[in-house]
């Protein structure tokens, strides 16, 4: 089997990000990029939010209610993104973060891995 370049590797990786949102969440990002670095994997997701989620934001309650939500949203699929780390990239996620702007609608999510992705 021919190895993948580090661009094939992110855009594989990003496609299965965007699967999952669309599959899991209902919708997926308007635009998403991916970004290994060594051990370290960032995606960038831009135009997450929802029109209700939006609208939803213009308040602080709102906008605290919009981020936990999709955090623990986030947290139910943990198992699916270490899957597809694994099917992907061939590591292990040691840890995982990710936060959300209800400003710009713009969510990252940044995955250490055991080891670096070659």
């Amino acid at each position: 089997m021919q190895k993948l370049s580090r661009g094939e590797l992110e855009a594989a990786f990003t496609r299965a990000i965007i699967k999952l949102e669309k599959e899991y969440l209902g919708r997926g990002p308007m635009d998403a990029r991916t970004y290994v670095l060594d051990d370290i994997v960032l995606v960038r997701l831009r135009g997450v939010l929802t029109l209700a989620e939006v609208k939803l934001s213009e308040t602080e309650s709102g906008r605290d209610l919009v981020k936990e939500t999709r955090r623990r949203l986030f947290e139910s699929t943990r198992s699916m993104i270490e899957d597809a780390v694994r099917e992907i990239f061939g590591r292990t996620v040691i840890s995982l973060h990710t936060d959300l702007s209800t400003r710009t609608g713009e969510r990252v999510i940044v995955l250490t891995l055991d080891q670096a992705v070659e």
